[in-house]
């Protein structure tokens, strides 16, 4: 493969050390000399992902061409190495493991299959109960045709078992995997569950927002987690009018006023169904089923002209195309932010006091001066660079070739 003019210049920067080895070596036999020409090319492949990769800046072509080879390259790597796990279907991260089954329905679509994330019921009960919800959940439901149905094992058998902070990484496992093992379109990823899965849907959909088309709740609590976050995916509520338990019923119907509010005063985003369903428990015959097809309509904008980021207990570092600094995440921080041409504007930053902001050429014209607004001033104005760093640090975050950003800012909003 032809080395791009970045490559080139990293390899030139190893020209002197190089030499140097060439000499010391020079009388060696000739295994030796393989081993050292071993080495170079480790360190020259190494230095894409280095911290001191090569920040010069690059042309849009050169930009696209970078991203789509290094995508390429991090999902040939990740498919190797995430395979065994998904053929023993179990995930381990730390010190605890998520078990799973999966099914696929129909022939692969040209353009990636649809992945539907399903959590069972149970909570707060022995294993063998909350075993029994998994099983029944595998089988719960059927998606469209071209999707993979993925119904994960929740690692603990607490009350909280599908909103507590480790689940957040598991499900970018599963997604990660999804992608490179099964091609998985990451525009078109869904979550859903039912009674403990319920719960986890009101928690994780809009903290983990910027990853799904479209959402699911069935028959659960919210706890005390906040609608604001699903503005720019749909979101479907399905609760038994006489499922008093928790207050669930009422509370359901409590969130679907709260959604229609915000739709009001937002009519672009929020796009939500509610259905309370007559003379059912918690138990609604199957009716929810209907909400697959709903969701199945929607598809994941990556580069939303507004955010709306509301940190739950769990925090996140990155939204969208926002982020904060690693460790400032506060929980119930708050920050809306749209984009307009070539102009970012910040209307609330409630605990953020940093901001990330990041950019490719589908957002703006990044050969072009952009301009940041915080309340009516102006904290950054100029040229933001498109660099093999950033393209890199995108994907080391997460691996999602809709998703690759080519420069990024850090703006300080205390001052201002």
């Amino acid at each position: 493969m032809q080395e791009n003019g970045n490559i080139r210049y990293a390899a030139g920067r190893l020209t002197f050390f190089m030499a140097a080895v060439v000499m010391v070596l020079s009388a060696a036999a000739s295994a030796n000399t393989c081993i050292a020409v071993k080495i170079s090319q480790s360190i020259v492949s190494h230095s894409l992902s280095a911290v001191d990769v090569d920040e010069s800046a690059l042309s849009r072509d050169e930009a696209v061409e970078t991203a789509q080879r290094l995508s390429k390259r991090a999902i040939a790597k990740l498919r190797k190495e995430r395979a065994a796990e998904w053929k023993a279907k179990n995930i381990r991260i730390g010190e605890h493991s998520m078990m799973f089954e999966y099914r696929t329905f129909g022939p692969e679509p040209k353009e990636g299959r649809s992945l539907y994330i399903s959590m069972h019921g149970g909570g707060g009960a022995p294993a063998r109960v909350n075993d029994q919800q998994w099983f029944n959940q595998i089988v719960l439901y059927k998606t469209p045709p071209g999707s993979l149905y993925v119904a994960p094992r929740a690692p603990t058998d607490a009350w909280d078992l599908w909103h507590k902070s480790h689940i957040d990484e598991f499900f970018q496992r599963i997604i990660e995997d999804a992608i490179t093992l099964y091609k998985v379109n990451p525009n078109r990823v869904y979550i859903m569950g039912y009674s403990a899965g319920g719960d986890g849907v009101y928690q994780l959909a809009p903290r983990m927002a910027d990853r799904w088309a479209a959402a699911a709740m069935m028959a659960g609590h919210p706890n005390e987690a906040s609608p604001l976050g699903l503005r720019n995916i749909g979101f479907t509520l399905w609760c038994g009018e006489n499922d008093g338990a928790y207050k669930r019923n009422k509370i359901a119907a409590e969130w679907g006023q709260k959604l229609a509010d915000l739709k009001k005063a937002d009519p672009e985003g929020y796009q939500h169904e509610v259905h309370i369903q007559k003379g059912m428990g918690h138990w609604m015959n199957q009716t929810d089923a209907a909400a697959i097809d709903w969701m199945d309509k929607f598809t994941r904008n990556p580069l939303p002209e507004k955010i709306v980021w509301k940190q739950d207990d769990v925090t996140h570092d990155r939204f969208y195309w926002l982020g904060v600094p690693e460790g400032t995440a506060q929980v119930g921080a708050e920050v809306v932010a749209e984009r307009a041409g070539q102009v970012i504007t910040i209307s609330k930053a409630d605990k953020a006091d940093s901001l990330i902001i990041r950019f490719n050429d589908d957002m703006c014209n990044m050969d072009k001066p952009v301009k940041v607004v915080y309340h009516g001033k102006t904290v950054f104005e100029g040229k933001v660079s498109r660099t093999v760093k950033s393209i890199q640090q995108s994907l080391d975050q997460r691996i999602d070739p809709e998703s690759v950003f080519y420069g990024q800012i850090q703006v300080d909003l205390k001052k201002n």
